[in-house]
């Protein structure tokens, strides 16, 4: 009897797409870090899928798992959240604000060289905090998954072991920026935790995990 054939689905790979063979498949996701892929029976069900969220094929004990929706969470509208990405560490790293709800993108830095995840963390909440100001919403809540960044904002003083060279001379100069910033200024906009375990990646999230 002839094997049935499959389509593989990559979601986040190194080239995202359908594929007929496995081979083609592992080529697009060995070595990608957090690649989301699966087989299907048929082209049409893999094509279908591919539009879809990878979440929403993901399965546990046969029963399927779909990724809550910011309703389900009861993450109230309007918010913001903030995330960093770095290749590396150090690295290249950039930040970034998005809408919690609809992933809409509010500001993007970067990429700057040499950076670590947690200062492009700590640049993000500072980011958004002077520009609500600016704006003059005092009420809007930010969202951010790193609680050391978290922690440096409230203290109003960065812990790091990155070591400044001519490479990322503008990182420092950007911490220098944010801690002056802090200092200077009074926030009203709560910061909370996202819970990733609980919730899936956040909304600012870059996917390349």
């Amino acid at each position: 009897m002839a094997k049935k054939s499959k389509y593989y689905v990559v979601w986040q790979g190194n080239e995202p797409g359908i594929y007929k063979t496995w081979a083609e498949c592992q080529a697009q996701i060995k070595g990608y870090p957090g690649a989301k892929y699966k087989a299907f029976k048929s082209e049409a069900e893999a094509r279908a899928a591919f539009k879809d969220d990878y979440f929403n094929h993901t399965t546990s004990s046969g029963v399927k798992k779909k990724k809550p929706s910011i309703i389900d969470i009861g993450i109230p509208k309007n918010t913001w959240s903030v995330d960093a990405a770095c290749s590396g560490n150090p690295g290249l790293m950039e930040y970034r604000g998005v809408l919690t709800d609809t992933g809409e993108e509010i500001f993007r830095q970067g990429p700057f060289k040499k950076g670590t995840n947690n200062i492009g963390e700590f640049l993000a909440l500072v980011h958004a905090l002077a520009l609500l100001k600016k704006m003059g919403d005092r009420n809007r809540i930010i969202y951010s998954d790193s609680r050391t960044a978290m922690a440096w904002v409230r203290n109003k003083k960065v812990k790091t072991n990155l070591q400044k060279d001519k490479d990322n001379e503008v990182i420092f100069q950007l911490i220098d920026r944010a801690l002056s910033w802090l200092h200077q200024n009074h926030y009203q906009n709560t910061i909370l935790k996202w819970e990733t375990k609980e919730w899936g990646e956040i909304p600012a999230d870059f996917g390349r995990k």
